[in-house]
């Protein structure tokens, strides 16, 4: 069966078309991406703006074009932090339906955080042991934790990369008075939930997904780990923090693995890996390909019949 996952995040619109049936691995068939960033097309109180609206039903219904072009038999739509929070999301989640044809189904926060999890736990499998999951999106950050498929703590905090940079770090390269506010900001967020996930031990493995931790591992030096994806150290990220923060985001956009449309938000993402690394005492953590998307696939696989 063709399937596809149409993610609007608060930094892309991605469509990832794959072929799958119960009890097999999905294999990637197509995929479409369209940078929105929607999290800096809203209003002060946090209201998606007209401008975002119209682009936003564009971008929706050129992907729902692709999937058709493709051949896909059922699409799975969601929307995450920016249309989440917006205090016009139900007004802009009619408008997409009526001008693009797609119904988006609007997860929560915590369902990130789950689905999230799900993708890494079948990526690395059982013998992963406990497992921490951190995933930095464009408006938010996802953590879980947890044994089994089913996390036994999932928290989101609204510290997403796309979202601090435009609430926070407006200069370019960012005023260093905004960087010494946003760290501490981020980390007190943190700081408030740590407890929840100590209290539950040391995990075996900790496992980073989403762009965000990608290009950091890039940046940083993260070596390959026996063919698996790369591993990004907490001393690593910490040496390269004050540099990253102090660039330019054309300088940023220079660097290994880091794609210009992210090179702005990169300084903000980095304060978050770090400041969630040292909280949470992670030596290291493990970029796993697998994230939301794969989360969201899996589990409409698992309610499928399989006869």
């Amino acid at each position: 069966m063709r399937l596809g996952v149409l993610d609007v995040g608060s930094n892309t619109v991605h469509l990832l078309v794959v072929d799958a049936h119960p009890g097999a691995r999905p294999l990637p068939a197509h995929s479409h991406k369209a940078t929105l960033k929607l999290a800096e097309l809203l209003e002060g109180d946090g209201a998606i703006s007209e401008e975002g609206a119209e682009r936003l039903s564009a971008t929706v219904a050129e992907a729902l074009r692709v999937s058709e072009e493709k051949g896909v038999e059922a699409l799975l739509p969601f929307a995450t932090s920016a249309v989440r929070e917006a205090p016009n999301a139900e007004r802009v989640l009619g408008r997409v339906a009526q001008e693009a044809g797609v119904k988006l189904e609007v997860l929560s926060g915590t369902d990130e955080a789950r689905l999230t999890f799900l993708a890494a736990r079948r990526w690395f499998g059982w013998s992963a042991g406990r497992m921490l999951v951190l995933d930095i999106g464009g408006g938010s950050l996802e953590m879980a934790y947890g044994v089994d498929e089913e996390p036994d703590v999932a928290v989101s905090l609204p510290l997403g990369a796309g979202r601090l940079t435009a609430g926070w770090l407006p200069g370019d390269p960012p005023d260093p008075a905004d960087v010494g506010a946003l760290r501490r900001h981020v980390r007190a967020e943190i700081a408030r939930v740590v407890g929840d996930f100590t209290r539950l031990g040391p995990p075996d493995r900790v496992v980073a997904t989403s762009k965000t931790f990608k290009q950091l591992a890039r940046v940083a030096g993260g070596p390959a780990r026996g063919g698996e994806g790369r591993v990004l150290s907490r001393t690593a990220l910490q040496e390269r923090v004050s540099g990253l923060v102090a660039m330019p985001a054309a300088e940023r956009a220079g660097l290994p693995g880091v794609s210009q449309g992210r090179a702005r938000q990169l300084a903000a993402g980095a304060l978050v890996a770090e400041g969630v690394m040292d909280l949470f005492r992670v030596t290291e953590a493990e970029i796993c390909p697998w994230a939301l998307r794969e989360g969201v696939l899996l589990r409409r696989l698992d309610r499928m019949p399989t006869g």
